[in-house]
């Protein structure tokens, strides 16, 4: 990988399009999840009694966006990674990664436990010192990796399956205290314990990371039409794994099929385990969508590019909207309608903010003091 230290930002006339089209448009999806966690005060957020069209919509979120829409994000840190890292040295890549555990301790204090900034820096840190300037026999095993958690995967699917009972179990939210407190004071010490718990156990999504290391080495989203062959061939495996994973959990979900507790678990394990394809599989999507648009963004697509460029700024934004309309201290809302529609608003209106900044030529609030830390 051929490095320039410039220690400077990334210029907007350098920028690509698939990377920033795909964090503004999946943002709604993180919206879509973190909304419905507020709104049932736990995880996964979904109303364990639908009717009507609930069904759909339950059913919809646990094909499409629950454990779905995270490792689209995972796959596009790895592969900023790398792009960071052949316009800087690994001082600014350490320092910006520190900066996010710091965003993300301050996220999780005063927001919402469910924070991914700090693991992002963990796992930046830890690819910054081992992973990003090696070769490229090191970076083919993330490749054996992938293809080890298939073979679990599909092994996990037929396992859950053989063993399946019916039953009247559904499923149920697991609570978590800080969304059910009754002050703002008790939520955010409960966040403090949450929160280290919470990273830990999502750490190990560094194989994702990894997985866009690879693809930003190799220019995929960059040079969309060299790889057409592959983001094809990514997006159908991937997405189809990913929606065939969750479809016995989505029925369960959406309350058409009850089955044993034990069941219910096992789908939901299957569930997990494969929502890990969506990342690859969606960014794969958008890099086909990016090409079919010629690298520029219609009219109608700009607010949602200017919401990718300042994604993080827009992610920081939904955990303040939600802490203030589902909040129990707050305004209290809650169900399966209201935190949808909520959620569409919120990015929606995110999305129109960003590109007035964009028009403006400002970066977004979190995006500039994150280059103050890296960059000095």
């Amino acid at each position: 990988m051929t490095t320039t230290v410039l220690e400077a930002p990334v210029r907007q006339s350098e920028r690509s399009l698939a990377p920033d089209l795909a964090r503004g448009a999946m943002l709604l999806f993180i919206a879509l999840a973190n909304a419905a966690n507020f709104a049932f005060a736990g995880q996964p957020g979904i109303d364990p009694a639908p009717h009507g069209l609930q069904r759909l919509v339950n059913f919809f979120m646990a094909t499409f966006v629950d454990s779905r829409a995270y490792p689209v994000f995972a796959v596009m840190f790895g592969y900023g990674l790398v792009q960071l890292a052949r316009r800087n040295g690994n001082r600014v890549l350490l320092r910006r990664n520190a900066a996010l555990v710091a965003f993300g301790l301050a996220h999780a204090t005063l927001l919402y436990f469910g924070d991914f900034l700090g693991a992002y820096g963990v796992v930046g840190i830890i690819a910054t010192l081992l992973l990003v300037r090696r070769g490229d026999r090191l970076h083919r095993v993330v490749l054996w990796l992938w293809g080890f958690q298939t073979l679990y995967a599909v092994v996990l699917a037929v396992t859950a399956f053989a063993g399946a009972h019916g039953g009247t179990a559904g499923v149920s939210n697991s609570p978590n205290p800080s969304l059910a407190a009754e002050s703002y004071g008790r939520s955010l010490l409960d966040r403090l314990a949450e929160w280290p718990v919470h990273t830990a156990t999502v750490l190990p999504f560094i194989v994702i990371v990894w997985l866009g290391i690879w693809a930003a080495r190799r220019r995929v989203l960059e040079d969309p039409a060299a790889h057409r062959g592959l983001l094809r061939h990514t997006a159908a495996w991937s997405l189809g794994l990913s929606t065939l994973g969750a479809v016995p959990y989505a029925l369960i979900c959406a309350g058409l099929v009850h089955a044993a507790p034990g069941t219910v678990e096992a789908m939901a394990r299957v569930h997990a385990v494969t929502g890990e394809y969506g990342g690859p599989g969606y960014v794969a999507l958008f890099g086909l969508a990016a090409l079919r648009l010629g690298g520029r963004a219609p009219r109608v697509l700009a607010p949602v590019v200017a919401l990718g460029q300042r994604s993080l700024s827009g992610y920081l934004l939904q955990s303040v909207c939600w802490l203030a309309l589902f909040s129990p201290w707050a305004l209290n809302l809650n169900g399966t309608w209201t935190a949808a529609l909520a959620a569409v608003a919120v990015w929606a209106g995110s999305a129109l903010v960003a590109q007035a900044m964009s028009e403006r030529g400002y970066r977004g609030p979190a995006e500039t003091l994150l280059r103050k830390f890296a960059y000095r």
